[in-house]
Parts: structure tokens; C-alpha cells; sequence
């Protein structure tokens, strides 16, 4: 276990409850939920100076995962990791994912455009190519 020191501070009792509580629902002790925090916190102050750069003004999404697909994502990123040398963070990972999400998606709706799926076979059929005495199948019986 890594060498540790300890870090007090004095905080406002209402913020002091939501950490408690939040603290509680993730079942970890107070030390591993600041510690968490923390390196959150620092994490994401590198992950503005690194990965993916906005252009603009960017927006901001959130969203909550289910704990072991979070757990998945982490084990990931630091397989990534070390595998490259590279730092992947959580942020160029959900980027690189919605991207690549939009570049398939995008180019899926350009192809329909330029090849459109054929017409539905009933607005193919001839209505003038059927001799009028030929007898047509009843649609109830028809499979």
C-alpha cells in the first residue's frame, strides 16, 4: 500500500452530508472517497490539458453507469494504458467512442442516400402485366 498522510479539512455541514451520503452508497470509507475524489478531481485538470481539444466552447454530459460497468471502463483505460504508454482518460475514451458512433452513423445515412433501399415488392408489381381473366389468388388464403 502506498505511503499516505493525513488531509483535514473544515466544510460547510450540508456539504459534509452529501459526501456522507454519497460516501455510504458506494459502500467506501471515508479515506477511499476523497482519495477517489481527489484523483478525479486532478484527472480531469489533465485530461483539459491532453486528449481530445475543443475547438469551441464545449458542452457538458453526464451520466451515471451502473458500478461494474464503471469497474470495466477503469480495468479498460488502464489495460489502454499500458499497453500504449499512453494515458487514456475516462473523457478521450467516451469521446472516441461517441465519434466513432457518429462517423458509422453518418456514413450508413450517406449510403442510403446514394443507393436507396429498393421499393417494397408490392409497389413493384404491374397491375397492367396481369391479363384481366387470369384468376388472382384469394388474399386470405395467401401465405
Amino acid at each position: 500500500m502506498a505511503t499516505t498522510k493525513n488531509l483535514c479539512a473544515q466544510i460547510p455541514i450540508d456539504l459534509h452530508e452529501r459526501v456522507s451520503e454519497e460516501r455510504e452508497r458506494l459502500g467506501k470509507t471515508t479515506s477511499e472517497y476523497i482519495a477517489n475524489l481527489i484523483q478525479e478531481y486532478y484527472n480531469m485538470i489533465e485530461n483539459q490539458k491532453g486528449g481530445i481539444h475543443m475547438t469551441e466552447k464545449g458542452r457538458t454530459m453526464a451520466f451515471h453507469v451502473p458500478e461494474e460497468l464503471f469497474q470495466r471502463i477503469k480495468r479498460h483505460l488502464e489495460r489502454e494504458t499500458l499497453r500504449t504508454g499512453k494515458k487514456l482518460t475516462q473523457r478521450d475514451f467516451v469521446l472516441n467512442l461517441i465519434t466513432q458512433a457518429l462517423d458509422e452513423a453518418d456514413a450508413e445515412s450517406a449510403a442510403e442516400q446514394d443507393f436507396p433501399a429498393e421499393a417494397p415488392a408490392e409497389a413493384r408489381v404491374d397491375d397492367e402485366a396481369t391479363p384481366a381473366d387470369t384468376d388472382t389468388p384469394d388474399e386470405e388464403s395467401a401465405v
